[in-house]
């Protein structure tokens, strides 16, 4: 009766080892590489979001590189209606300064910024200015697309780049018309919007799928062991604040925005025409096709020689006689490939670099696959 009283107890301590041991191990074992994303890197917040603001004002102290009055006429109303508010009268003056530049001011506010908080601004000339370098911004206020002015700017402005020149030759490096000023705004009013008492959230996917949405969707359920979540489109995912988050929407939020997802995607080749740069999706399929890549090049060379009579001669004339050669290349190097249905995106690239061929001709080669229906996939040219 002891024995079998001791062999339960035993087999739990065994057992008790042997979870620690798993424990430690998978403590220091590295983890599997999965392609998973919390849920904050690939979906927004309804309602928690940056808004665009913009301003007109002036930028003085330029070294000569302001604008031309002449030419911007909108700068000398500006500059007069600026000297007339500071008790300045300057209607019937001829002003001929090139040391202020009329310029459009844009910056971002971003969510739950609180009155007296600074953000960074973008300055950006809109007359004949040359440069804003040394330059300052005067009091600016910037208005959201309400109207309303939500922020005020002034400050030095910082410019990247650079122009130099004389009579013969002028080096510009960077935008010298463009510059920015860090912490140049004070936020005057906040964007109202109470999270805490919502009693339901939406997050909208930055990229649009029915996969991941209900990926997401199932994530939150698991985590609140409730059907809270449902995945209402490719883009948006409604969630009902449960009853235990209730005045605490921050705190559900920040529950699971830690949430790993794994991401999903439609097949798809991107294809920048300019650059010649292609990019494909992990799930690019091909079907069986056979391709075959050759190039005629015609090669035209001229290398006129000169005719012209022996010494003394009595008769003749000097001559220039054309001569032409003429190469034709038909790349006959180039065989038929054969790539096998349904193969994996390495083994697509595999047998077209197997080709031989350039960016711009594989290009051509996608393009003509996906003509024959061959291409599982969804071409996007930008």
């Amino acid at each position: 009766m002891g024995l079998f009283v001791g062999q339960p107890l035993k087999m739990c301590s065994i057992l008790k080892t042997l979870a620690v041991l798993v424990t430690a191990f998978s403590v220091l074992m590295p983890p599997a590489a999965q392609a998973t994303s919390r849920i904050k890197d690939i979906a927004d917040i309804e309602g928690v979001r940056d808004n665009q603001l913009i301003g007109y004002g002036l930028v003085v102290g330029l070294n000569g590189t302001g604008d031309s009055l002449t030419n911007a006429p909108f700068t000398l109303q500006s500059l007069t209606s600026m000297l007339e508010r500071l008790g300045v009268n300057t209607r019937d003056a001829n002003l001929k300064t090139e040391n202020v530049a009329a310029v459009m001011v844009t910056a971002n506010l971003p969510p739950f910024s609180p009155q007296g908080t600074r953000i960074d601004v973008t300055v950006s000339a809109m007359g004949d200015s040359e440069s804003l370098q040394g330059g300052t911004l005067l009091v600016t206020p910037l208005m959201g697309a309400d109207g309303e002015v939500y922020a005020v700017s002034q400050g030095s402005v910082s410019v990247g780049g650079f122009s130099a020149g004389g009579d013969a030759a002028t080096v510009t490096r960077g935008v010298p018309t463009n510059g920015r000023i860090a912490n140049g705004a004070i936020v005057e009013r906040e964007v109202n919007f109470e999270m805490s008492d919502l009693g339901m959230l939406r997050l909208a996917l930055r990229n649009p799928d029915l996969t991941t949405a209900r990926r997401i969707a199932s994530a939150v359920n698991a985590f609140l062991g409730r059907q809270a979540a449902e995945a209402q489109n490719p883009t948006t995912v409604a969630l009902s604040v449960p009853e235990d988050y209730r005045g605490t929407a921050v705190d559900l939020l920040t529950d699971i925005e830690q949430l790993r997802v794994e991401p999903d995607a439609p097949a798809r080749v991107v294809i920048d025409e300019s650059s010649g740069v292609i990019v494909m999706g992990r799930d690019v399929r091909v079907s069986q096709v056979a391709i075959a890549q050759g190039n005629l090049t015609i090669s035209v060379t001229e290398t006129p020689q000169v005719s012209q009579p022996n010494p003394f001669a009595q008769t003749g004339n000097t001559e220039v006689v054309p001569r032409t050669d003429i190469q034709i290349d038909e790349d006959g190097g180039k065989k038929l490939a054969v790539l096998d249905g349904s193969v994996s995106l390495q083994v697509l690239v595999d047998g077209l670099n197997a080709l031989g061929v350039s960016p711009r001709d594989m290009i051509t080669i996608l393009q003509s696959i996906k003509a024959a229906g061959a291409l599982q996939a969804e071409i996007e040219v930008l």
